[in-house]
């Protein structure tokens, strides 16, 4: 059974950090490319970083404040945000698809960030 587990979401300030974790099994994580995304109340869901799966390859929608890494003797993908604004509030949500196709694709149930004071 495909699983993806994240984690480490929460209630953070401006200017503060995070890092969320998505933990995956029931495939060959090592095979997949990883993608956080994130969607806000009334917005459509956006691509914030992803990285290819070997992890020599990664693409952001902000490189300055957040870094995407992954440890595929983990299984586990990670998301380090810097400099936290309340616009990054959302529920970010990880995404996994075999590397050099278009199926099969596999979503988590997503976490929520709030940025505020």
């Amino acid at each position: 059974q495909v699983q993806l587990v994240e984690s480490g979401g929460g209630l953070v300030q401006p200017g503060g950090s995070v890092r969320l974790s998505c933990a995956a099994s029931g495939f060959t994580f090592s095979m997949y490319r990883m993608t956080w995304y994130r969607q806000a109340p009334g917005k459509e869901r956006e691509l914030v970083a992803g990285i290819s799966s070997t992890g020599g390859s990664t693409n952001y929608v902000d490189s300055v404040r957040f870094t995407i890494s992954r440890d595929n003797a983990k299984n586990t993908v990670y998301l380090q945000m810097n400099s936290l604004k309340p616009e990054d509030t959302a529920v970010y949500y990880c995404h996994a698809r075999r590397e050099g196709t278009s199926s099969p694709r596999y979503w988590g149930q997503g976490t929520q960030v709030t940025v505020s004071s």
